[in-house]
């Protein structure tokens, strides 16, 4: 009877429907990064400009990520989950498809900046949804499978530009993909906790900056953002710049960017499916974490200084990578339980965008590095700082596996 129950719950129509939310969001967020050389090159860039103007607008999407975490964040707060989660998705689904009519670059980084806005809301506001619904004891199996299903995401969004006519096909199926989601979210329920929440009128909801006003609560913040950061150092630098690479490692195949991320996002999918499951038998979100981040952290030297020779041994190296970095549904559920429900969601909607806008600093050390020195060591440096940091934070923030989140924020 308790399998059942626990089926039923990991089944809920609020899980399967953040799940396909998520699914969506990460087709929507990884497309640019998987169409970038063909999209650019068809706008009549050549090579170098290629390298230069995708970093760019890859740095003007990671900035409406930042900017948008802010702003449904506190929306989902102040207005509830599921105005988030209608929101962003009109928004990204509507410029996804508008990406797909792009006729130079400055219009295309403008777009992208919107598309990073309205994705900015989907992954936190669900993530809430689902650890205020699910019992405390299925969270992390919640999150994981919320993650798991998501990230095949990149995945679809790989074959589809493949199978179906190229990367504005691809954008068009991505803004399709969107406006089908909004019809089945008219079903979804909010959270009891967040409507108990709005009988209480004297609560303040949705305050940002008092993330910043009590040092305890800055450095949970900060520590949750940092645990983050080499997720997207496996995916911004070494899978999207796996072109450049492969080149230096003297690969003769054309590597592809686009198959890089591919891998590293079927590799991810299934480590967000573990993470749940190793959090749940240790007991520990932190253990968790800190064994992914550890394996993480051996796959990025093996991809740097191994002596990769093949495109296939390249991609693999992706897959391991992309797998040991998948505790990033760990990571939004820590973000969603360090925090009183009054400011959960603008906790774990601008947490994971944080991360993601972390991105735009990242690259531009990369490319500022990568004139004085190898590629593999400007890759290592940015490397050193990510995991540095992240190691730092598993092992000084509070733990929260079984943590009861029906409390408040002063």
């Amino acid at each position: 009877m308790k399998n059942k129950t626990t089926i039923q719950h990991l089944f809920s129509i609020p899980v399967i429907v953040a799940a396909l939310g998520y699914f969506v969001d990460i087709y929507d967020l990884l497309l640019f990064g998987i169409v970038r050389v063909p999209s650019l090159k068809e706008l009549g860039l050549n090579e170098e400009q290629i390298s230069s103007v995708g970093k760019d607008i890859i740095n003007w999407q990671m900035g409406g990520l930042l900017l948008g975490g802010i702003l449904w964040g506190i929306l989902g707060d102040k207005k509830g989950r599921l105005s988030v989660l209608f929101g962003s998705i009109i928004t990204y689904s509507l410029a996804n498809i508008a990406c797909g009519f792009v006729q130079d670059p400055t219009t295309y980084a403008l777009l992208r900046f919107v598309a990073g806005v309205g994705l900015a809301g989907e992954l936190g506001a669900g993530i809430t949804l689902v650890s205020e619904i699910l019992p405390k004891e299925l969270r992390a199996l919640g999150s994981s499978l919320v993650a798991g299903v998501g990230l095949f995401g990149a995945v679809v969004a790989y074959f589809t530009v493949k199978e179906f006519g190229g990367w504005r096909n691809a954008y068009f199926v991505g803004g399709g993909l969107g406006i089908t989601l909004l019809l089945l979210r008219i079903s979804v329920f909010e959270s009891g906790m967040f409507e108990s929440l709005k009988q209480q009128k004297h609560i303040q909801k949705g305050n940002f900056f008092a993330l910043f006003t009590n040092k305890d609560r800055l450095s949970r913040y900060l520590k949750c953002i940092a645990i983050g950061v080499p997720t997207w150092f496996v995916i911004g630098i070494l899978a999207t710049f796996a072109n450049e690479f492969g080149k230096a490692m003297g690969i003769q195949e054309n590597i592809e960017p686009g198959k890089a991320i591919m891998f590293c996002y079927i590799g991810l999918a299934f480590g967000d499916l573990s993470s749940g499951v190793i959090s749940q038998v240790l007991k520990s979100r932190k253990k968790a974490v800190a064994i992914l981040l550890f394996l993480s952290l051996i796959c990025s030297i093996v991809y740097l200084y191994a002596g990769i020779k093949t495109a296939t041994a390249l991609y693999t190296t992706c897959v391991f990578a992309g797998f040991s970095v998948g505790y990033w549904a760990m990571f939004v559920t820590i973000g969603a339980e360090q925090f009183g429900t009054n400011l959960r969601a603008t906790a774990a909607t601008t947490i994971p965008n944080m991360v993601r806008g972390a991105v735009i600093g990242m690259t531009s050390l990369f490319a500022y590095l990568k004139p004085s020195m190898s590629i593999f060591d400007a890759a290592a440096i940015v490397g050193i700082i990510a995991f540095a940091i992240a190691f730092y934070s598993i092992f000084t923030i509070p733990e929260t596996h079984g943590k009861d989140l029906d409390f408040l924020e002063e």
